[in-house]
């Protein structure tokens, strides 16, 4: 199994099921994506000069590559554990780096994209015809991977332009209509045929869809805004976030006032009151009336809105992403934190105020959602207009009475969690419709596992167990990158940012980094599919011998040799081998969550108990040795 002959690897051979394990849950920034992106690799490949070979292993699993590398709310980044020694890596950043460079949006053909994409499984021998309701992340992830493996696809979505969310509910300054095309258009590329302006339950019923197709594939997501139960909310004035969001995207007109509130402390309350700094003058505002050639400064001098935003929680606690709060703030928006919205006031049926109150606590000990509110501290706040971005539900309307489906109390679908099969045989759901409002590259990832479930449906295939190759370093001349250098002392490089006086209504704010800023951040990368790994037999003569050296040496201080009578009796049980340590002797303990895999340990060994090992998805090892060269 191993790469490397010269070291037999008997660690492996004696522990498959659990290293490998171990050694996959290792690599955070991939176990927390979920369409399992080698992030680490195409940041480290980035940072060895080898962009188009880390082009190819960001696209690979990804049909959203281009988008995600702007909007992504990167999971992948909060796991990083770069972050337990300084800051997270700018994964998304060097992902828009890479895409910038060789995906849709610079220029090169479908063809040379389609060499790097991720093949699920074989073109079927037998193909099946695929409906898919929802041209959204989800419903397109799915297309794109059915029509990998051949099989006929349409998708039908009863807005006027493809892309479900990303489109209606993502402002332009965030993502360029023009990236997020490309992606859609390489769907097409594909062969899949999208239908726009089809809505199911008029033009087609969910019925015919079922008599006419091998499988259906629900992706509408949640397109309606969730309410409040407070008084004065049909007041006129009053718009959830979701549809004045729609409203904006698709150029028609919007009628807000002059002093506009928006609930709400997340990504969507913010969209939404940066989308209002940015409209023009006047109180109906279309795309045919926007001027983009005139800043966003001047923009907010004619128009003369005031957005103000309250928040329940406080500036640590909101959920939307710090360069939100502090871009929001640059732009003139005013925040309000831990207050809630109490009653919308209102004078002959229009919206004149909104009565506040105080708010103690958002969550309880175990950080669930249980607001305590002050009634002792309410406050009125004037205003023409209140938004409400407080969450947002599906509408199941489009599936008639005798749909069949399982559902919840909240009209979500119920999914088998590993195929998304509903309860209906041939159907399946995913995206927001089957588990509420996610981010975006949780969509995607149920569209392509929904694919896997209907490819299976359709033709019986299932998928093989991922393969898998070990790679043992020599412990002496350790040929690591980080055998020499400083690399963990490397700052995290900001994200140039539009200045605020040329932020027109879809100007793009985030700006990309430079080739030698992106490539010094990839080298922050801590290799993390590299692993230390501890490993005695006694007939190689390789048992520890207690020297402490690896302690004496690990710059970070993860390693620590105790002795067994310290470690608290029980709580070390393996519970796949059911080894318990003994109550003599001594043992080693490592911080797996500060290791910055120099090697220091493996070198310093001299028993050659410690040794560096990287594991490697089959068909990647080459990839990742050239992100362990040292240029």
């Amino acid at each position: 199994m191993p790469s490397d002959s010269e070291n037999p690897g008997r660690w492996w051979q004696q522990h498959d099921p659990l290293h490998l394990g171990y050694l996959e849950t290792n690599f955070p920034c991939r176990t927390a994506c979920p369409v399992g992106t080698n992030a680490g690799g195409y940041v480290a490949l980035l940072a060895s000069g080898e962009s188009e070979k880390a082009y190819a292993l960001a696209r690979a699993p990804n049909p959203f590559a281009s988008v995600c590398g702007r909007i992504c709310a990167h999971p992948c980044e909060a796991a990083c554990r770069r972050g337990a020694l300084d800051a997270p890596i700018q994964i998304r950043a060097l992902k828009r780096v890479l895409c910038e460079e060789h995906g849709s949006e610079s220029g090169k053909s479908f063809d040379e994209i389609l060499r790097v994409v991720e093949r699920p499984r074989p073109k079927a021998a037998r193909a099946g015809k695929v409906a898919i309701i929802g041209a959204g992340p989800a419903g397109l992830a799915c297309a794109h991977d059915l029509a990998l493996m051949g099989h006929e696809v349409v998708v039908f979505d009863s807005a006027p332009v493809a892309g479900g969310m990303l489109r209606l509910g993502v402002p332009a300054y965030r993502l360029p209509r023009d990236v997020l095309q490309k992606d859609i258009d390489f769907v097409s590329f594909l062969g899949v045929d999208i239908r726009l302006g089809v809505t199911i339950g008029k033009e087609i019923s969910f019925s015919d869809l079922l008599r006419d197709y091998d499988a259906v594939f629900l992706a509408v997501g949640c397109r309606r805004g969730k309410g409040l139960r407070i008084p004065g909310v049909d007041l006129e004035g009053v718009v959830t976030a979701i549809d004045f969001l729609v409203e904006a995207n698709l150029g028609l007109p919007v009628k807000l006032g002059k002093r506009v509130i928006v609930v709400g402390g997340g990504n969507v309350a913010y969209d939404a009151a940066r989308s209002v700094r940015r409209l023009e003058s006047g109180d109906d505002v279309g795309e045919p009336g926007l001027n983009v050639a005139v800043d966003a400064a001047v923009l907010v001098a004619r128009s003369g809105r005031q957005v103000t935003m309250i928040a329940l929680e406080s500036r640590e606690e909101m959920p939307a992403d710090r360069s939100e709060i502090d871009e929001g703030a640059e732009e003139g928006i005013h925040l309000i934190n831990r207050r809630g919205p109490k009653e919308i006031l209102g004078v002959n049926g229009k919206v004149t105020g909104l009565r506040t109150n105080g708010v103690d606590r958002v969550f309880d000990e175990n950080h669930r959602f249980a607001p305590i509110f002050a009634s002792d501290r309410d406050e009125d706040l004037v205003c023409d207009s209140v938004v409400l971005a407080v969450g947002q539900i599906a509408d199941l309307s489009f599936l008639g009475e005798d749909h069949g489906l399982k559902t919840t109390p909240q009209s979500l679908v119920v999914v088998d969690p590993r195929t998304l099969a509903t309860s209906r045989a041939g159907v399946y759901a995913g995206g927001d419709l089957a588990f509420g409002p996610r981010i975006a590259i949780s969509a995607v990832a149920d569209g392509r596992r929904a694919a896997r479930a209907i490819d299976t449906q359709i033709t019986g295939r299932h998928d093989e167990p991922l393969r898998h190759t070990l790679r043992i370093f020599p412990s002496l001349g350790y040929d690591h990158p980080f055998a020499r250098g400083d690399y963990e002392k490397i700052p995290r490089h900001h994200l140039p940012v539009l200045p605020v006086e040329k932020r027109a209504r879809t100007s793009e704010v985030e700006k990309v980094l430079g080739k030698e800023e992106a490539r010094a951040e990839g080298s922050r990368c801590l290799h993390c599919w590299v692993n230390t790994i501890f490993d005695s037999t006694r007939i190689a003569g390789t048992e520890c011998i207690q020297c402490g050296g690896c302690v004496d040496v690990c710059p970070e201080q993860c390693i620590s040799l105790v002795t067994t009578a310290r470690i608290e009796n029980g709580k070390d049980i393996d519970k796949d081998t059911g080894i318990r340590l003994p109550d003599f002797g001594a043992a080693l303990l490592k911080d797996e969550t500060v290791c910055i895999r120099c090697g220091l340990c493996a070198r310093r060994c001299p028993s050659g108990t410690i040794t560096m090992q990287g594991l490697y998805r089959e068909g990647e090892e080459p990839l990742l040795r050239l992100a362990e060269t040292i240029l």
